[in-house]
């Protein structure tokens, strides 16, 4: 599996790619734009993400943005259904009507910060993922 991380949270980072490594390779970004420039370029050499975890507050583009970025980019490309990549959002947001709307632009799912590892697992079994 190819998982691509976008955090702006160096810990937050870290934990993620650490605990993911064990289900495939991991690529990490710092922010929305580097998100959706790395999910473009996994497409152009034909090794496409699985699994897209993007942070909802990053400098420069936010998560949700890069959601919509990579949906669109899908779109025009073509990829439907289950080629497509599973996103999931993380937020430290108590208030969870910020994403609620993300579920309409092809959200699969969110987890809240700090992230409960078993969490994480039981929403990639719930994806196929695991």
């Amino acid at each position: 599996m190819r998982i691509l991380i976008a955090e702006d949270d160096f810990a937050s980072r870290k934990l993620m790619q650490k605990f993911l490594s064990a289900y495939g390779e991991c690529d990490v970004t710092i922010d929305g734009i580097e998100a959706v420039e790395a999910y473009i370029m996994a497409l152009d050499m034909e090794k496409p993400y699985d699994l897209v975890c993007l942070d909802v507050m990053m400098p420069r583009v936010d998560g949700i943005k890069a959601l919509k970025s990579i949906r669109e980019f899908e779109n025009i490309r073509g990829i439907e259904g289950s080629n497509r990549a599973k996103v999931i959002i993380v937020t430290a947001l108590a208030n969870v009507n910020y994403i609620s709307d993300s579920f309409q632009t092809g959200l699969e799912a969110h987890l809240i910060k700090p992230i409960d590892l078993n969490e994480l697992v039981a929403t990639m079994e719930k994806l196929g993922l695991k």
